[in-house]
């Protein structure tokens, strides 16, 4: 009887994926988020209208079938998926994509969760809300029962690749309804198409979700069950992950690279490198008000001993806040802030602060694949600004308060955060960053900061057609943020991610974020 119950264990246990979250998703309701972490607990649940290759940023098919563009470029159609279910068992057709549309873009709609939700991220990537002056959608429209239309004030040509980042996955509406403003809490769990189903969110330690049977891609997902585990700190992940507690995870620090490699039972995965990790700075800070005080922040980092002394050569630094893949929108004027703390000491001096100041600098309290070790990288950058006079007063606090608390005015004075792009076009980078309201950055009187010149270009950037043009309107972008230096773009990274080598499947997707679906859990005997 032993013999029989420990062969049950070890079948159950084959069936169950077990992942090392780098922390805890702030909420699984689509469209009111904004960080990583949530995401990729939202893409096991739920499924985006486009989805994208395995591995790649090019689109394919997911929740739409197809999609086409006007010839003004004004109108985009798309065309669904038949068949498909949510999780409840209620169908997925074009009014239900309506209702999660219109709940992101229309401030009004009755359904939308009333405590601390303002489904930013709409607004970011597509020009505001309904009723605002610059809300690139003018209007959602069911043609028929799989069928729908978007109406654009101008074209916008790269909406489906926009629409089919893991923050917009389809929700069942009647989950909504039911659970008003419990939905994507512990207490309302979610409802999607996804490969997996919520089953339970225990706050501080992990998420349970459960095989989708019903999944609308055939022999998919090839597990019973997913358990992410929340492991805040890297070497708690790694330490598990060689003990064989979790099976596979994200974001390990890359000086561990050699001691992942060296290890019999695991493989070091690489994620294509499509992020910046940047250090923003606030002008609502009387000295940041400054750009030659920013400009001297930016000198006084060393930021190529940085990225060389925590990344070595899964890194690179430069002054662009795109990613090397985005080379055709550089500007040849742009290479990076020289490093020279002297004169940037001499700048200080010409601003008013031949002493330095008093700097408060935040760091975030989990790793990103940006920044996999944030304080001691604070820790390195606050020595750096020591040496030019500036006194650096290192802070943190939880992720959820952290991402919400650096928008409400004044803001932080000085604090780390990246971005992973969610899709392949340099709007994605610059606009949720540099476009008015710049909801993160403030000016002296405590308003969203808007910087006109630039938020007309890009503007003129999101609704030009014309490839050669774009290249142009985003080079210059790339000029003008640069001499800002509102956000330092301080690396590049190539994250470093592990597994058990008993894990099979698994192909990161340079968005940051991919299905466990396919993913293939084979016996213990695999790990040698």
């Amino acid at each position: 009887m032993l013999a029989i119950t420990a062969l049950g264990t070890l079948g159950f246990a084959q069936k169950t994926l077990v992942f090392g979250s780098n922390g805890e998703p702030v909420s699984l309701e689509p469209g009111n988020i904004t960080d990583g972490i949530s995401i990729y607990a939202q893409r096991q649940i739920y499924d985006t209208l486009v989805d994208f290759k395995a591995g790649s940023t090019e689109p394919v098919a997911g929740l739409a079938t197809s999609w086409f563009a006007s010839a003004d470029g004004k109108t985009w159609t798309m065309r669904l998926r038949q068949g498909v279910k949510f999780h409840d068992g209620t169908d997925l057709d074009a009014a239900a994509v309506a209702f999660n549309v219109n709940r992101w873009w229309d401030p009004k709609d009755p359904t939308r969760i009333n405590q601390g939700a303002n489904y930013e991220i709409w607004g970011e990537l597509f020009g505001g809300f309904k009723g605002d002056k610059g809300s690139f959608l003018q209007s959602v429209t069911v043609v028929d029962k799989y069928t729908l239309r978007f109406t654009f004030a101008s074209p916008i040509p790269y909406f489906p690749v926009a629409i089919g980042s893991g923050y917009f996955g389809i929700a069942s509406p009647a989950a909504i309804k039911a659970q008003g403003a419990k939905y994507g809490t512990a207490a309302g769990g979610a409802v999607g198409t996804g490969p997996f189903k919520f089953k339970e969110w225990r706050a501080g330690d992990r998420l349970i979700l459960e095989k989708n049977t019903n999944f609308w891609k055939k022999g998919a997902p090839k597990v019973d069950q997913v358990v992410m585990r929340f492991i805040k700190d890297p070497a708690a992940r790694l330490a598990e992950l060689k003990a064989g507690s979790i099976d596979f995870t994200t974001d390990i620090p890359p000086a561990n690279l050699k001691d992942v490699q060296g290890d019999r039972n695991l493989e070091a995965v690489f994620r294509p490198s499509f992020n910046v990790g940047y250090l923003a700075l606030n002008p609502a800070y009387k000295p940041l008000s400054d750009v030659r005080v920013r400009q001297a922040i930016a000198m006084a980092i060393n930021k190529k001993e940085i990225v060389k002394a925590f990344w070595g050569d899964l890194g690179t630094t430069n002054g662009h806040f795109t990613p090397a893949s985005m080379k055709s929108f550089w500007s040849s004027k742009v290479t990076d802030y020289e490093y020279n703390p002297q004169k940037a000491k001499q700048m200080l001096a010409e601003a008013g602060y031949p002493n330095g100041f008093d700097l408060e600098l935040w760091y975030m309290p989990v790793s990103r694949p940006y920044f996999p070790t944030p304080k001691e990288i604070a820790e390195a950058m606050s020595a750096d600004l020591s040496a030019i006079g500036i006194r650096v007063k290192l802070q943190t606090k939880d992720w959820a308060t952290y991402l919400q608390d650096r928008k409400k005015a004044p803001g932080f004075q000085a604090y780390m955060l990246g971005w992973t792009g969610d899709y392949g076009d340099p709007s994605n980078f610059f606009d949720p960053h540099f476009a008015s309201p710049i909801s993160d950055l403030f000016d002296a009187n405590g308003k969203p900061l808007d910087i006109k010149e630039l938020n007309d270009l890009l503007a003129k950037g999101s609704s030009t057609s014309n490839p050669a043009e774009r290249v142009k309107i985003y080079q210059q972008v790339d000029e003008m943020t640069y001499n800002l230096a509102l956000r330092i773009p301080i690396v590049h990274s190539q994250p470093l991610l592990a597994k058990r080598k008993s894990i099979s499947g698994w192909v990161p997707s340079p968005l940051g974020s991919e299905s466990f679906e396919d993913i293939v859990k084979a016996s213990p005997s695999a790990d040698r």
